[in-house]
């Protein structure tokens, strides 16, 4: 039976607070933003944004609609000038106040969001375009290289149209890919397409990357995406990024309610502070969250994940089931405890309970973060 008494993690200083954490030196980094901002005009759109990417690292700047991560895509691109800080490319600055290098300068590579092929071009002309220059026999092998990675050997003759669009995704892949750019940057790229198809196509761009040994940055507004492509990713919110970080550090450590309500599900469960080490919830006392230092007797929240809770019926804890979601192998069930507050908790689908049945709950958790009740970082 799971113990209620859950070790935790420790909460790290709010990211937003710091400057980012920094992969590689900037003189080893592929891409590196120091303390960047742009602007509108007198309007900040994205401020004070920091991190390195090492060569071959793939990273993510995910966050909301209008939080600025496409406006700082398109700056690292070159299409917008910075207003503070720089930015350097394989340690060559390209971006600082009064200095913007031209995008056709920088030996970047971008894929949109509508893909934009060129439909009347086949696929293998589309993938040949940014090699104009080379030679007709370079052209031809760099082409057939490009189309046996994206596993499309037999399409080289086909037209956009005939194509479909996770095929024709691959196919503006490989010609951003074509002439070997220093960095690849992904806008949105599988935006239109349904969630189980985004993140397959997202493990699988991973993969073609990771075997060209690409570095690149990929904007988007759905976590698990980002999950599934990156391997470092940016948390942005209102033009700043609040954490940098791996994919787990954000779930299970997030730097501020941010982040802990942008990544993954959970709620904010009210907890008393003990001591330095202990806090008391309606789910019972929690030892090693590290309450920032609040006085015993001082009110916190307690972020509590779908996973930090498991069904037990010999539990004497129970809860009510408000709302119930099927999820194939699991159920998520909304469960509502006395005092009125609700968690989340994932339950094998076999047991299957009714809006309305009680069930026990153990707490279970590793990672376990806590706020001060005021902290709204």
């Amino acid at each position: 039976m799971p113990n209620a008494e859950a070790r935790t993690t420790p909460l790290p200083p709010p990211a937003a607070n710091r400057p980012a954490a920094a992969v590689e030196d900037a003189a080893t980094s592929q891409l590196s933003v120091r303390d960047v901002s742009v602007a509108y005009g007198d309007t900040p759109v994205v401020q004070d944004i920091s991190f390195e990417l090492a060569p071959g690292n793939i990273g993510c700047l995910l966050g909301p609609s209008g939080c600025g991560k496409t406006t700082l895509l398109r700056a690292i691109a070159g299409f917008e000038p910075v207003s503070r800080g720089e930015i350097r490319l394989h340690g060559e600055l390209v971006a600082r106040p009064g200095l913007t290098r031209p995008p056709e300068q920088r030996q970047i590579g971008m894929v949109f969001q509508d893909f934009a092929l060129f439909p009347h071009l086949t696929v293998a002309k589309n993938i040949a375009f940014g090699l104009r220059g080379q030679s007709a026999d370079a052209q031809r092998a760099r082409v057939a290289e490009l189309l046996a990675l994206i596993g499309l050997a037999g399409a080289a003759r086909q037209y956009p149209h005939e194509l479909s669009g996770g095929m024709q995704q691959r196919v503006a892949l490989a010609r951003a890919m074509a002439p070997r750019p220093r960095i690849l940057l992904l806008d949105e790229p599988f935006s239109s397409m349904d969630t189980e198809l985004r993140e397959q196509l997202a493990r699988e761009v991973r993969h073609l990357l990771k075997r060209e040994g690409v570095t690149a940055i990929l904007v988007t507004h759905d976590q698990f995406e980002a999950f599934a492509m990156a391997d470092l990713i940016g948390v942005i919110g209102d033009g700043r990024v609040h954490q940098w970080g791996t994919g787990f550090s954000l779930y299970h450590e997030p730097a501020n309610r941010f982040v802990a309500d942008f990544v993954g599900q959970g709620a904010l469960l009210p907890a008393t502070v003990q001591d330095t080490h202990q806090v008391k919830t309606e789910l019972g006392r929690i030892t090693g969250a590290a309450p920032h230092g609040l006085p015993p007797g001082s009110v916190a929240e307690v972020l509590i994940r779908p996973d930090d809770l498991v069904y037990d019926d010999s539990s004497p804890r129970k809860a009510t089931i408000a709302e119930r979601a099927f999820r194939g192998a699991e159920f998520l069930y909304t469960l509502r405890l006395g005092s009125g507050a609700e968690v989340l908790c994932l339950v094998p689908s076999h047991h299957r309970h009714a809006i309305g049945e009680e069930i026990g709950v153990q707490l279970q958790a590793e990672h376990l973060v806590v706020f001060p009740l005021l902290d709204n970082a």
